[in-house]
């Protein structure tokens, strides 16, 4: 899961330095865990509202009701007034019908707390976003990505879009370490070797087959498993989830090399605290890392940044991990260069074609090494887009898409936003 590089670290992280916000400043960052319970918070669903003006501002609220901040949610309901369209009418078709009938009126924000629910309708694009009341100020999610929406067209529209990568980052960041962890000691050989063979086989000789594998494993894995330490980790995207991975990997910790490539380059002071060195292109990030991660939000135009020219350019045996979006990478191409041996290593939490996952890439996460010379078993670890999915993300998900409507219905700044710079001028 990828994120913008303009909100601030999450309160609950120890911090060795800010991350700049590259907007204007936001008031402080509220903890995103105050009332956390597992209540679930019914919503009604939605009737026809009125179009003359409410005596508070309307919220649509889009997917499931709340379940872990009912304070937050009581001090939300009472400035607002919440409507929550029916799972029907959500669908796009009935979607676009509602917004073309003002059904819920001149509604004022977008909220939606949970990613597993509220995208009905898909992608909002222009067919969607023209369709909008002028009264709508705000749209807040759930979610670190924001690929699904064109957020350029909502700034023009006037539509502050405010994402919820604070409330991911820091479990984003801990999967990512794992990963890391696994391309520099084959984690996928050492678990299926001790696992796969009891489950899957079930002729006579299962047991000579699964202590084969064991012992195969135990003999040989060390000879292609090193430490971190002194190797250079190379960070595709330098927000909060890449500087949290830096925090958690770099010299005072894991004692890895920090080196970034980003479309803006931090401070100095960051630079220090986090002992990281910036390449100005992306080329020069891949020549110089021994691990490359990529942690950046999906591209604008949805092409991939991981490419076969890019591999190229790795050195030989540089392992690979991708906690951001899945079609920022060639994953046919990633393949090549696992069995070329340009890539070591690999591993992916997000996929190109999910919830489908590159058939090769899957052979390679097995014990079956497959062709290519030099190559080596259970070298690519896959997962199930799991990297930010927490507990502890959900409660922040919900509490900073609250406290990002309050504070922009109220007046204020919005705490996360990513599209500022698409708005038309404020002054």
């Amino acid at each position: 899961m990828a994120e913008p590089n303009n909100t601030p670290w999450p309160p609950s992280t120890p911090v060795p330095g800010s991350t700049p916000r590259s907007q204007s400043p936001a008031p402080p960052v509220p903890s995103l865990t105050p009332n956390a319970t597992m209540t679930t918070i019914p919503l009604r669903s939605s009737p026809m509202v009125s179009n003359t003006s409410p005596s508070r501002p309307i919220v649509l609220h889009i997917g499931d009701p709340i379940k872990y901040n009912p304070k937050t949610y009581a001090e939300f309901s009472s400035a607002f007034e919440v409507v929550r369209p029916s799972t029907a009418e959500r669908e796009r078709s009935e979607f676009i019908v509602a917004l073309k009938e003002r059904r819920w009126g001149n509604f004022s924000a977008i909220f939606r707390p949970f990613w597993g629910t509220g995208g009905e309708m898909g992608r909002w694009d222009a067919e969607l976003i023209d369709l909008l009341p002028d009264s709508v100020k705000v749209f807040a999610s759930a979610g670190a990505g924001f690929d699904w929406a064109d957020t350029k067209l909502l700034g023009e529209k006037g539509i502050i879009y405010c994402n919820s990568g604070l409330a991911a980052a820091e479990a984003v960041a801990d999967f990512a370490v794992v990963m890391v962890i696994s391309t520099f000691r084959y984690l996928p050989w050492c678990m299926n070797a001790a696992t796969l063979p009891s489950l899957t086989s079930s002729t006579p000789d299962t047991p000579a087959t699964a202590s084969k594998a064991f012992q195969t494993c135990h003999a040989q894995a060390t000879a292609v498993s090193h430490n971190p330490r002194g190797h250079v980790l190379g960070l595709i995207g330098f927000g909060n989830i890449g500087q949290q991975i830096a925090a958690k990997l770099g010299p005072g910790v894991f004692g890895m090399a920090i080196a970034y490539h980003d479309v803006i380059r931090k401070p100095a002071a960051t630079e220090q605290q986090l002992h990281a060195t910036f390449h100005a292109t992306l080329d020069g990030l891949l020549q110089a890392s021994d691990c490359v991660v990529l942690c950046t939000p999906a591209s604008a135009d949805g092409k991939p940044l991981i490419t076969a020219a890019a591999l190229r350019r790795m050195r030989p045996g540089t392992r690979f991990v991708n906690i951001a979006r899945g079609s920022l990478v060639d994953e046919d191409a990633l393949a090549d260069a696992l069995e070329q041996g340009i890539v070591g290593a690999a591993a992916l939490d997000v996929h190109a074609d999910e919830p489908r996952v590159n058939r090769r890439l899957i052979a390679m996460a097995g014990l079956d090494a497959g062709s290519g010379s030099g190559a080596q078993p259970g070298r690519v670890m896959l997962t199930c887009h799991n990297a930010g999915g927490t507990v502890e993300t959900h409660i922040g998900f919900e509490e900073l898409s609250m406290r990002n409507i309050m504070a922009v219905l109220k007046g204020g700044d919005a705490i996360t936003p990513v599209n500022l710079h698409f708005l038309p001028s404020r002054t």
